[in-house]
């Protein structure tokens, strides 16, 4: 490539007409920008000798003002300026010393935000009219020849010249027959798309293209509207856009859709109602509300509205894109209901998570005289299954036996599983039994209804009689009692499924991988966990979870991370689980550093605001005695659940913190959130911890009789210890007399560990007797009894 290092701009220009001259047969391409002020952005332009008499002229600074901004140009003081200028020039040095390292953009972009140079590898890029360019630049670019001998460049003058000749060609054939040209001036959307394009060759012109010969803006000008299309073609080419809609629907394209029917409904012409559907219907498959909402307004306009299957459509739109209350107005605006209409209603409120409300459109549905089919039996059954509402999931089975509905194999096995959920497992296996068909969904749903109750005997006896009965099992079946095993932690039966999963071939489905790896994690097997885990190859980010979180309980943080470590480098990406099981892990072995790191992570990737996540951080600042930190983390999530509350005051107990335990209790009930079992039993154990007897009890009572919680085993211990440290051992012991459950081994050790502290020998004594009693190999409470009379007698 010639360049001329410091030469005048006379230099630079004479240099660039040789060479041009030589290349091109006389033509000058030069650096003579032509300034638009609607695209905000200069062109270059082709010059023959007879065209113009300048070759070379000074480029103004036109930049889109957010070109500055992008490349850190925008610059306030004189200093700031300054430094911009020595990087900019800095870079054309880099430029001008290798231009075979840097691309041509100037020729293919088509909107000013693109650089003119990009390097090849590093990060950089120039703009031709930067306001901090040195004056030198533009010389030097029009010195420039831009070929090679062996033609690696992208950017030859004579390529240059090929596509200015084609161009003008193109222009020729355009005005010699326009009909031939499909005219997009007034529907596109972005300078990416031709203003013409050819019907047959589909080749594109654009009106200010930098490669067009003088004259055609002035020839384009002077076409009347629609005259590319032969006068009434706009207009007819308009009328076929409905056939179009639906196809750019399908692929996603739902803007391109849009605007062809907003073209329509600007020139009076009606669409077809399948294309509002079809375009509905897309908005339904990518969530777009804003699209649908002016799909919604372009219906309105075109007078379609009073059509009650777009109507439904519409409903149904606004319900799958998390829009109920658009979907309810739309619904009382419809001057007629059918059963269509009242499906995508109920389902638009069931599917937001609204079931009460779901279930009493239901009832006025019926009311208003629309009788339901299966399909609304199924929706309202799922409803009453997840709130668990099982007296209105009665008054619906007696319903769908009057409708005739109840030997339908779907609205069976939904019945089935609205029993199981609410609890009524009788219910659930009497109307299984009385299936006439049933299905693997059917089984699937009877064993999961017994493996959510802990009746692992009855779900594992079930799977018996479904093979009995040449049902083959899938992959739901498996997890369903693998989950059974894993819930009462029964490894026998969870390896006998093992072996029942290899000879189904299940063994390297993704999902019963996971489960399998739970189930051995849980069944403190984790050496089995990991070995299904590894022969499983392709693995997704649930079945990363699952060995994580099973190392993680398992106390065995370092393997845990460091398997967190190997699914980075298999570019598996973390979800809000991952970090709440690596969160776990680091917690379990006090890595304070790895915690602070993920918690970087965290914030990098959008999690900080999880309610799951944050109370994962609060436990692990707190477990990691950066109680500070927590506290902070705490503060800073804005809809804490029970689980966040009840990590904060855990980390205040683990302080011995007790008056911060109790502060944070009343502001939590103050707030509207009810505290469980686990938040008092941790309550309890800050007082205890802190010597707050009266207040300790206080609480106790207040969640007996007032918060209506049920105190287990672990509640009543905690008070033993609250009144053992504090020395009152009588007392503790007539509380335990007086349990109203059976205290087990750990109360009476609780007991004994007190009585042992304070030298009392005679309520040792008898804490230990009951001991034995539960557990008679206890090593720990005879050590605690020996050092007890051993003090006895020393004393």
């Amino acid at each position: 490539m010639a360049m001329v290092g410091a030469a005048t701009i006379q230099e630079a220009n004479t240099s660039m007409a040789m060479a041009a001259a030589a290349t091109t047969g006389g033509g000058v391409f030069c650096c003579n920008p032509t300034h638009h002020h609607h695209r905000n952005l200069s062109f270059y332009s082709y010059h023959s000798p007879s065209s113009s008499s300048s070759s070379s002229s000074t480029i103004t600074s036109s930049r889109h003002p957010h070109m500055a901004a992008k490349d850190g140009m925008a610059c306030s003081s004189k200093e700031d300026r300054e430094a911009a200028a020595a990087k900019v020039e800095k870079l054309w040095q880099q430029f001008f010393s290798d231009p075979s390292q840097w691309r041509d953009k100037r020729f293919d972009k088509r909107n000013p935000k693109f650089p003119d140079f990009k390097h090849k590898t590093a990060k950089k890029v120039l703009w031709i009219d930067n306001k901090f360019n040195p004056p030198w630049v533009h010389a030097r670019l029009a010195a420039m020849v831009k070929y090679q001998e062996q033609g690696q460049t992208s950017f030859s003058t004579p390529e240059i010249s090929v596509r200015v000749v084609k161009t003008e060609q193109l222009w020729q054939d355009f005005f010699s027959n326009p009909s031939q040209w499909w005219d997009n001036r007034f529907i596109k959307k972005s300078p990416k798309y031709p203003d013409f394009k050819h019907k047959s060759t589909h080749e594109g012109l654009w009106i200010e293209g930098w490669l067009n010969p003088n004259w055609v803006k002035a020839k384009v000008s002077t076409m009347a509207l629609g005259q590319s299309q032969s006068g009434t073609g706009l207009r007819s080419r308009v009328s076929n856009f409905g056939n179009n809609v639906s196809k750019a629907s399908e692929e996603g394209q739902l803007k391109e859709a849009l605007d062809m029917l907003e073209l329509m409904v600007q020139h009076n012409t009606q669409a077809p109602i399948k294309a509002y559907v079809a375009l509905l219907k897309g908005c339904i498959r990518r969530k777009a509300l804003a699209e649908g909402r002016r799909a919604h307004a372009l219906i309105v306009q075109s007078g379609l509205f009073s059509d009650i299957f777009l109507a439904n459509t519409l409903i149904e739109m606004y319900g799958k894109c998390s829009s109920v209350f658009d979907a309810h107005k739309v619904f009382n605006a419809m001057p007629e209901h059918n059963v269509f209409s009242w499906t995508a209603i109920i389902l638009a409120y069931a599917n937001h998570g609204q079931c009460q409300e779901a279930i009493s459109l239901f009832g006025q549905m019926q009311q208003a005289g629309i009788a339901p089919d299966k399909v609304v039996f199924v929706i309202v059954l799922k409803a009453c299954a997840r709130i668990a509402a099982l007296e209105q999931g009665k008054e619906l089975h007696s319903q769908i036996i009057k409708y005739g509905y109840v030997s339908d194999v779907i609205v069976g096995s939904v019945l089935v599983d609205m029993y199981a959920k609410c609890g009524d497992i009788e219910h659930a296996h009497q109307v299984f039994n009385n299936m006439r068909e049933r299905n693997v969904v059917s089984w699937n749903t009877m064993i999961a209804g017994y493996a959510e109750r802990g009746l692992w005997k009855e779900a594992l006896a079930l799977y018996g009689r479904m093979g009995k009965e040449g049902v083959q099992p899938n992959n739901v079946t498996f997890v369903a009692l693998l989950k059974a095993c894993t819930s009462i932690a029964s490894l026998e039966q969870g390896k006998q499924l093992h072996s029942h999963i290899i000879k189904s071939g299940f063994e390297s489905d993704v999902i019963v991988g996971s489960a399998l790896v739970n189930m051995y994690a849980k069944c403190k097997c984790i050496d089995h966990a990991r070995q299904v885990f590894n022969n499983i190859h392709e693995r997704d980010v649930v079945l990363w979870n699952a060995m994580i979180a099973g190392y993680a309980e398992q106390g065995l943080g370092k393997e845990a991370l460091a398997l967190y470590e190997q699914m980075k480098q298999e570019d598996i990406q973390p979800t809000n689980v991952t970090y709440v099981v690596l969160l776990k892990a680091c917690a379990s072995i006090a890595a304070l550093e790895q915690g602070k790191q993920f918690h970087s992570y965290i914030i990098k990737s959008g999690f900080e605001s999880d309610v799951i996540v944050g109370s994962a951080l609060v436990d692990m600042y707190a477990k990691c005695g950066c109680i500070e930190n927590a506290s902070q983390v705490f503060n800073n999530i804005h809809k804490r659940d029970v689980v966040s509350w009840t990590a904060m005051i855990a980390g205040y107990a683990q302080e011995g913190l007790g008056k911060e335990a109790l502060t944070l209790l009343k502001q939590m009930q103050r707030e509207g959130t009810k505290p469980n079992e686990v938040t008092y039993l941790n309550v309890l154990s800050a007082c205890s911890h802190s010597g707050l007897v009266d207040e300790g009890c206080q609480v106790f009572n207040s969640m007996c009789k007032d918060q209506g919680v049920t105190p287990t085993v672990d509640h009543y211990a905690c008070i033993v210890d609250l009144l053992g440290r504090a020395g009152r051992l009588a007392d503790a012991e007539d509380f335990i007399n007086k349990m109203p459950i059976q205290p087990d081994a750990v109360v009476w050790m609780t007991l004994l560990g007190a009585a042992r502290n304070h030298g009392h020998v005679e309520i040792g004594r008898r804490a230990f007797d009951h001991v034995m009693e539960l557990e008679p190999e206890n090593a720990v409470a005879y050590l605690l009894i020996k050092h007890l009379c051993s003090s006895q007698e020393e004393g």
